[in-house]
């Protein structure tokens, strides 16, 4: 079976330190996260960033491009910049949210679809969006991330296949558990699966207790997997997590169990169709 590449989510727009008081805020914390991650197995770290202060989600280049600029001194690990974008105001959002393409990362988050969060907020994608993006990522070298939270998502996603605005072999991150899109199970998960292009890549991550099943399941499945602070802030049930670290080990240590080595980050560029310094 093809191998594993274990994607480390290092932080996302949610947790806090309340939570669990390791949670990394500032560039230079998110940047250590993704390196002792890539240290214990990790290929790709997938980055949001904080307000150093404050600890609330932000969207400013100088935040990223500190994470990426300490990440690349000391690796090759693959860095994936998200494009969610949820506090961005004033005139053309879509531009704004496309900011980390100026970065030159390896990957980017697309998000092709909308969703009711439980929160109240609503997670808004529309088709549009969802076109520039593809093809402003193309233009730039920038390998999409293609996530979806629901099998409406992945409909969407695959007229877009149809229609070439993603460069072979498209890639997508399959998003269960979380409120309101699919549910973090496995039926839901092979639901998901078998509805994917057959000429793809994907991945899947899920939220809190159903992190480690999809994960499981997902690694038996043939697919890769994310791991890391963004979906689950405890190792096990009231044991928070140390670092991010804790998740890659784990799941590089069931990976190999289950006959699954880990990609190297060289290997993960290959199975992507990703030319570094593109």
């Amino acid at each position: 079976m093809e191998k594993l590449i274990i994607t480390a989510a290092v932080v996302g727009a949610a947790p806090t330190r309340e939570q669990n008081p390791n949670v990394p805020y500032t560039p230079a914390e998110i940047a250590a996260e993704a390196l002792q991650s890539w240290r214990a197995g990790a290929a790709a770290a997938h980055i949001h960033v904080r307000d150093p202060e404050t600890g609330q989600p932000a969207f400013e280049r100088h935040l990223f491009a500190e994470v990426v600029e300490r990440i690349r001194a000391e690796s090759d690990m693959l860095i994936n910049l998200t494009t969610s974008g949820f506090n961005i105001q004033g005139p053309d959002i879509d531009g704004q949210r496309l900011m980390p393409l100026d970065l030159r990362p390896d990957l980017c988050s697309l998000d092709v679809g909308s969703l009711n969060f439980r929160s109240g907020r609503v997670f808004i994608n529309p088709e549009a969006w969802a076109d520039r993006a593809a093809r402003e990522m193309r233009q730039a070298g920038v390998k999409p991330e293609i996530e979806a939270f629901d099998l409406g998502h992945i409909r969407q996603a695959k007229e877009m296949v149809k229609r070439e605005l993603f460069a072979p072999p498209p890639f997508f991150q399959l998003c269960l558990g979380v409120p309101w899109g699919a549910e973090g199970t496995l039926d839901a998960l092979l639901d998901m699966k078998r509805r994917l292009p057959s000429d793809c890549q994907w991945a899947a991550m899920a939220v809190g207790p159903t992190q480690l099943p999809v994960n499981t399941a997902t690694i038996l499945l043939g697919g890769h997997v994310r791991v890391g602070f963004e979906d689950n802030v405890y190792l096990s049930r009231g044991v928070p997590a140390t670092c991010n670290a804790d998740f890659v080990e784990r799941i590089v240590g069931l990976a190999r169990v289950l006959q699954r080595e880990p990609a190297s980050c060289a290997e993960a560029r290959q199975i992507l169709g990703i030319h570094q310094g593109m």
